[in-house]
């Protein structure tokens, strides 16, 4: 059984090698200063993106998390909360990329914009967020806060000064394995992020993300190097927020 186990974690990394070193030898020649040129706009737009996501998410989802430890009693309306949280987490990311042309772009007025698809990814992001914040809030003794209370301390202090404290590895972890899931996103954000290829200057410009840009390269049929190229560079950048998500959980651990 061990062996068998081992084989399959085997098999599980080489794919990721073996995809990692596909997109390196055909997109190698396309690794170009101009191509690096012509890249640059759809990789401001990505970390636009990302940083826009992240920061609408985190505080509804820690919010929604902190509800639901530290305040919400055992009954109907936690289980209808973790309930529909957790089939948020199912929905087909084009129907968050309708619901979000419809809401940011059409009704509130926003345009194809990276707002837009920023609100768009955060509304997909929370699961995530809500999940990772109720385990790590959850993993703090209940002795903490006890003592902070002994000490005369509110639940908000207790919560602002003891317990988020210990929790915050945690949630980076939660919120860094979002980010690596906005940065590769693609049917939501071309419905409402739109294709510009200028530089955003603002959260109201429209413009196309790295993802948004490879499918639309892979779909010309005739840029196979850059794609291959564009796919590499989101592949390093993805791998690079999941290896900052692990170092974060290994220095938690650790503490």
């Amino acid at each position: 059984m061990r062996a068998l186990l081992s084989a399959l974690a085997l098999l599980v990394s080489g794919v990721m090698i073996g995809l990692v070193g596909s997109l390196t030898v055909k997109g190698a020649g396309s690794l170009t200063p101009g191509w690096a040129a012509s890249i640059l706009p759809a990789a401001v737009a990505t970390v636009w993106l990302a940083a826009g996501a992240l920061g609408l998410a985190l505080p509804l989802g820690v919010g929604t998390a902190l509800y639901l430890v530290e305040y919400a009693r055992p009954g109907p309306l936690v289980r209808a909360v973790r309930s529909l949280t957790e089939t948020l987490a199912g929905v087909p990311s084009i129907l968050f990329g309708l619901f979000g042309f419809a809401l940011f772009v059409v009704r509130l007025g926003w345009g194809p914009s990276l707002l837009s698809a920023s609100a768009t990814l955060a509304l997909m992001l929370l699961p995530t967020v809500v999940r990772t914040s109720e385990e790590a809030l959850a993993a703090v003794p209940q002795a903490l806060r006890e003592g902070a209370a002994a000490l005369g301390a509110s639940r908000w202090d207790a919560i602002r000064r003891v317990v988020l404290p210990q929790a915050a590895p945690g949630i980076a972890t939660g919120a860094l394995l979002a980010l690596g899931r906005a940065v590769g996103e693609t049917a939501a954000v071309l419905l409402t992020a739109g294709v510009g290829m200028t530089l955003p200057r603002s959260p109201l410009d429209s413009s196309r993300p790295l993802a948004v840009h490879l499918f639309l390269l892979a779909g010309e049929g005739s840029a196979d190097g850059r794609a291959h190229a564009t796919a590499l560079a989101l592949v390093v950048g993805t791998l690079l927020f999941n290896a900052l998500a692990d170092l974060v959980l290994r220095r938690r651990r650790a503490s």
